[in-house]
């Protein structure tokens, strides 16, 4: 065999492996991103059309995600916040609607104070799916009450579901028992 024509199957034989290996890395990363996103993964794809384009973008907000969520909330935010949230509980005995629709917004203000995307509802949406996969769900669920609320199709029982879901959330985001620790270690 020609010396050229062993370089063309070397050549060619790691061009192969290159291609596999890439392929096989693609594969995963898709199959990691599906797992992380559950239901935001396909949402993406539809609202980028593009899978490449998709996949990007959720692993950039998974990224900031990360970053986002090792960043604690001052301790007079957090105090505060909580402070809000008992009187939404409160506020849910006389007037469930008003109690969701202000834990809803109080949601939005722990998510901007900790530096996540507030503006846009798509970009909130798919910020709890990466740093919160396993609240993304029941978010959009208790957003779809409330949106279902201001038609006057929901009852008490949904809002109290919704407001339910939100507590959850409200509770990661505010860094529950883990933000404490670390607080307490600090101080």
């Amino acid at each position: 065999m020609q010396p050229w024509m062993i370089a063309i199957l070397v050549v060619s034989l790691v061009l192969i492996a290159a291609a596999a290996a890439w392929f096989v890395h693609d594969r995963r990363r898709s199959m990691r991103l599906r797992e992380h996103f559950g239901p935001e993964y396909n949402r993406a794809i539809l609202g980028t059309g593009s899978r490449r384009q998709a996949e990007a973008e959720l692993a950039r907000r998974e990224a900031l995600a990360k970053e986002l969520r090792n960043r604690p909330l001052h301790p007079a935010d957090r105090d505060r916040f909580l402070a809000e949230w008992k009187m939404c509980q409160a506020q849910f005995v006389d007037d469930p609607a008003a109690a969701v629709d202000r834990a809803d917004q109080l949601l939005v203000e722990i998510m901007r104070t900790r530096g996540y995307a507030t503006d846009n509802p798509y970009e909130r949406m798919t910020d709890i799916a990466a740093a919160y996969p396993y609240h993304a769900a029941k978010y959009r669920e208790a957003g779809e009450i409330l949106t279902r609320h201001r038609h006057a199709e929901a009852s008490t029982e949904e809002l109290r579901t919704a407001f339910l879901h939100f507590r959850t959330l409200f509770d990661d985001l505010l860094g529950g028992r883990d933000e404490e620790l670390r607080q307490t270690s600090a101080a």
